[in-house]
């Protein structure tokens, strides 16, 4: 990553310009182009630097449902969860750990009668319970990269 991909990151943390060219906009805080920052943007998003780049909802205020969810999974079967999780809509995204509960993902729905449905899917289809762990309070962690 180099100084524009970090500044472009650090930029858009404070949120996305609402305007008729936001990308523009972006590109002339920074000095850059709005080909470039799109084209970086992208690129960043190819190369796996950022894992998904879009607005962030606050689901319950939408009448939705939003938690975070793991699973004990043995290792021999990891492969063959992560590919029913994963192909799931209402999964944002999954990643492993090193901890008993190995498989860690975000589940949000429109409504929590989805989300419990969701739940259910995802136990009967893969054979493991799975424990759903809603918000209880937000916290904002704000991500700066040194230039």
């Amino acid at each position: 990553m180099d100084e524009l991909d970090r500044a472009i990151i650090n930029e858009l943390q404070g949120g996305f310009p609402i305007c008729d060219r936001p990308f523009a906009e972006v590109a002339a805080r920074l000095r850059s182009t709005e080909p470039e920052v799109i084209a970086r943007i992208g690129q960043m998003l190819e190369r796996g630097t950022l894992s998904r780049f879009g607005p962030m909802y606050h689901a319950e205020r939408l009448g939705g449902s939003l938690s975070l969810a793991a699973m004990k999974i043995p290792d021999h079967d990891f492969g063959r969860v992560a590919g029913i999780v994963n192909a799931m809509p209402e999964v944002a995204h999954n990643y492993a750990r090193d901890h008993a509960l190995s498989m860690w993902f975000v589940l949000a729905t429109e409504t929590p009668r989805e989300h419990a449905a969701a739940l259910e899917k995802i136990e009967q289809e893969t054979g493991y319970p799975v424990y759903d762990m809603p918000k209880i309070k937000e916290y904002f962690v704000g991500l700066r990269l040194a230039a």
